[in-house]
């Protein structure tokens, strides 16, 4: 299954004035990447967002958002949300914003 187009142009806008934005497919969908480190990503339906590992637990609580499982191991940093999460601009603009909170402190993937 493709990713979703719709929810893929509503994170582009969202994160439309960051100057370094890059864009690249990945993992059967599409991801976003700030400062060559990956900010967010679409994964079928599911928005994927890399955060603070230290605000994962907070932001498990938030509607739609489970563990990022995509190894079928749940990884530190990462969480998916579906659309039960994304339903309006702002809950949209509230994972963009955590995701963008941490992406100055984020690694950077080294390139084999």
């Amino acid at each position: 299954m493709a990713y979703n187009e719709f929810l893929a142009d509503r994170v582009r806008e969202a994160v439309a004035h960051q100057s370094t934005l890059e864009e690249k497919k990945m993992m059967g969908g599409v991801c976003f990447l700030v400062d060559g480190k990956m900010l967010a990503g679409i994964v079928k339906d599911d928005l994927m967002v890399r955060l603070d590992p230290a605000r994962q637990e907070e932001a498990l609580q938030k509607p739609g958002c489970r563990e990022m499982d995509f190894t079928k191991r749940p990884m530190s940093g990462f969480v998916f949300v579906d659309p039960t999460g994304l339903a309006s601009d702002e809950d949209l603009a509230y994972w963009i914003d955590l995701a963008l909170e941490f992406n100055p402190k984020a690694k950077k993937t080294k390139k084999k």
